[in-house]
């Protein structure tokens, strides 16, 4: 039993520590970890199963900080239960180079699950962890996967809408091992909550099927957080703690004040807080028994992570599809699985990721997943394989519903969670919904597969407001994003070699239309981002395009070399992969000199770098058929050879 005098010195510590880190960096977020100082110390003395010496673990229990604000507490957290954070880096909070920035940032910090700091993010990520932790112990026993999903969120968390869809799937699929607290501090930046708040939470989450225990006033009472937080390990239910907490508690000018969100403690503030917990007025104290308290709680999961190695040793289902699920790769010799499409086949790409993601099923043990109410129209239907639901976990077929933002949101939260290869589907125009979830999970380099569909004006009678035009410019722009869009069914065959060779995520930007399989369409080419599909001996023009514009623009090759105008046709399926070649294979794929047309189904934006002129969409579409559409707005190979001859003549000319 720990001295209760000892625990609530040590409580203080991380208060002092909260105040002090951010005062030194004059930025950052003191009052809520203040407030939940409590809380941390329960959670990792008396509840999370981990050992600070191992973060990695696949059976520890995951916390994850949704209100990314108060990573201070956080980082107190792993200081003081010893996973390597020292008081220096506490000192260098939010510094250039430091390992305590301004939000969590998985893989930057070790013991940091997920990166968090738009609200509601952590929340679905958590979804995502509890839906892996479940499909991992019902496919290879729960003597190796038996782990509870730990979160701390906001108001802020609550409001936004990502953290709805993700509750709402969540209900649906009984997650029982997922546990929520919701810090209402009824403080908001602008003020306080009622400004523009009023739901009430406890009859939301209930609707949402989850089991909902308010604890009211409890923030100091160690005791009743244990309890809850163990109640909530029993049930077969989602679970969502309502606890009421003060924030900046305990200062005596500053607790529940509005300012004490963000930078509020100044000198004399902590000096007042300080003294009202009875601290050195000193920065950065950490007495050695509150240090020694911490440390052996840090220590203590050892024991069950050793016991936990004996029984992977002992395993006696399959190692080998277990160990792949943990690398998120293929079994040896998976890359044989992937089909290769005849000449005269004629598909969309869509089809053809859809027939690709079949045939990898088996050898790629830890894919799963489906669309945002797209299934079948994006290509992530997965037959024989299993519907995933609280009665058959197991599945790998994974229905998300119409939650895009949730969707892309949990699956950050599946691949970090590790075990489970994530791919998702919805049409390209809709990227704009996940688009928050997706720029996080390149931040954080989670392994997930997008099936982006649908991808240009071709859609047709649906119209401008599903036919993208800006899309595939905009996802370029996210650093550490693979974007692919292949050309035809071979260029995407080869586009899910890379994506599931590949680290982080990759998005496969897809067409509607069926699309012919095209002559020196190449494997080689496109795991190098680009290559020549078709040459010619000294060429006075190169066409160089992405998707369902490859084909027109061969077509058009052909007429210009007819009219006695020698062109090459490059296929570009993707910029970033592409540019990280050799500058020696780039220039010889798109030669210095030679008059450049870029053509593709979307902004011309950015293409610049390689064309010295664009035939793309610098509008919004229209509702008419594809065939129509394209043809209106110029994607046709009579119009490519006529711009292609004025280009060259220009040149010519110039």
């Amino acid at each position: 039993m720990t001295d209760p005098d000892l625990e609530r010195r040590s409580i203080d510590v991380i208060r002092g520590l909260a105040m002090d880190a951010p005062h030194a960096a004059n930025s950052g977020h003191q009052g809520t970890a203040m407030a939940l100082a409590p809380l941390a110390h329960v959670l990792w003395t008396r509840v999370l199963s981990y050992d600070a010496a191992d973060p990695d673990w696949p059976d520890r229990d995951r916390f994850i900080l949704s209100a990314g604000h108060a990573s201070i507490l956080q980082y107190s957290m792993l200081h003081l239960t010893g996973f390597g954070l020292t008081l220096d880096d506490l000192k260098d909070f939010r510094q250039w180079g430091s390992k305590t920035p301004g939000h969590p940032e998985h893989g930057h910090t070790r013991g940091v699950e997920v990166t968090t700091g738009p609200l509601g993010q952590g929340f679905a990520n958590a979804v995502g962890m509890a839906l892996a932790e479940r499909w991992l112990a019902a496919r290879f026993g729960d003597e190796l996967f038996d782990h509870h999903t730990f979160v701390i969120a906001g108001d802020g968390d609550l409001q936004e809408g990502v953290s709805h869809e993700a509750a709402s799937l969540a209900g649906h699929q009984r997650l029982g091992k997922l546990v929520v607290v919701y810090d209402d501090n009824h403080v908001s930046i602008d003020g306080v909550t009622e400004l523009s708040l009023s739901d009430d939470a406890a009859t939301r989450f209930r609707g949402y099927g989850w089991d909902v225990d308010e604890i009211g006033e409890a923030a100091e009472d160690l005791d009743a957080l244990e309890a809850a937080l163990n109640r909530a390990k029993t049930t077969d239910r989602p679970t969502l703690i309502v606890l009421r907490s003060h924030i900046g508690h305990p200062s005596p000018t500053l607790t529940d004040s509005p300012a004490a969100h963000g930078l509020a403690f100044g000198a004399e503030e902590i000096s007042a807080a300080k003294q009202a917990m009875g601290l050195p007025d000193e920065p950065f104290v950490v007495p050695d028994d509150t240090l020694a308290l911490y440390r052996a709680a840090g220590e203590r999961g050892s024991a069950d992570r050793e016991a936990w190695e004996k029984r992977l040793a002992a395993f006696g289902g399959d190692r080998a599809a277990l160990d792949c699920c943990l690398d998120a790769e293929g079994m040896p010799g998976w890359e044989s699985s992937v089909p290769t499409f005849a000449a005269d086949e004629k598909l969309a790409t869509r089809q053809a990721s859809g027939k690709v993601l079949q045939a990898l099923i088996d050898d790629v043990p830890g894919l799963l997943g489906g669309g945002a109410d797209l299934t079948g129209n994006t290509g992530t239907k997965i037959a024989d394989a299993g519907v995933m639901s609280a009665d058959e976990p197991a599945g790998r077929q994974l229905y998300f519903g119409v939650r895009e933002h949730g969707m892309a949101a949990i699956m950050t939260g599946m691949a970090l969670h590790g075990g489970v290869l994530p791919v998702g589907g919805t049409f390209l125009v809709f990227s704009d919904y996940a688009r928050g979830a997706i720029r996080l999970a390149a931040l954080s380099g989670a392994k997930v597969i997008y099936s982006f569909t649908h991808d240009s004006v071709g859609v047709g009678e649906d119209g401008p407001t599903h036919q993208p035009v800006e899309h595939v410019a905009s996802l370029r722009a996210i650093p550490d994003l693979r974007v692919l869009r292949p050309a035809d069914a071979n260029e995407t065959a080869a586009a899910w070699k890379a994506a599931v060779s590949g680290d982080g995520p990759t998005a496969m930007i897809l067409s509607r239309q069926g699309l012919p399989a095209l002559d020196g369409s190449s494997e080689e080419g496109v795991l190098k981002g680009g290559y020549v599909l078709r040459d010619a001996d000294e060429p006075a023009v190169v066409l160089v395009a992405t998707g369902s514009e490859v084909h027109v623009c061969v077509a058009a090759a052909e007429a210009l070399d007819a009219a006695g105008v020698a062109a090459r046709v490059v296929s570009l399926p993707s910029w970033d992969i592409f540019e990280a070649q050799p500058e020696s294979y780039r220039t010889a794929v798109l030669p210095a000199g030679v008059p450049t047309l870029s053509v593709e189904a979307g902004v011309t934006y950015g293409w610049e770098r390689y064309a010295d002129e664009c035939l793309g969409i610098d509008r919004f579409g229209a509702s008419a058929p594809g065939g129509e559409v394209l043809e209106r707005l110029g994607f046709t190979p009579e119009n490519v050879a006529a711009r292609a001859r004025a280009l060259v003549s220009k040149s010519v000319s110039g």
